[in-house]
């Protein structure tokens, strides 16, 4: 009995992270880009302004929802990673 519960919860524990890992996978710059409100020139400082004022009405502790917030996360690291310019802020 021991071994069964251990291989659903071994089984439970990969089908999460797979369930994950797919989902993060799945989203694409343009998508990312209409998630968050942004144009395709905005810069690294508008990209992370446009996630805290969403994320504050999403995130789970606010009342929003788990997923969404997840969502709005990965938006917010792809175009983060996709080659945005650091700052709009002149030197």
């Amino acid at each position: 009995m021991a071994k069964l519960i251990l291989f659903v919860g071994i089984v439970v524990v990969l089908w999460m992270w797979w369930k994950r890992s797919t989902a993060s996978r799945s989203m694409s710059i343009e998508e990312a880009r209409l998630l968050l409100g942004v144009a395709p020139e905005a810069p690294a400082d508008e990209i992370r302004a446009a996630h805290r004022r969403i994320i504050a009405r999403v995130h789970p502790d606010a009342g929003g929802s788990e997923e969404l917030a997840r969502k709005i996360n990965a938006a917010r690291d792809l175009l983060l990673k996709s080659g945005v310019e650091a700052s709009s802020r002149p030197d």
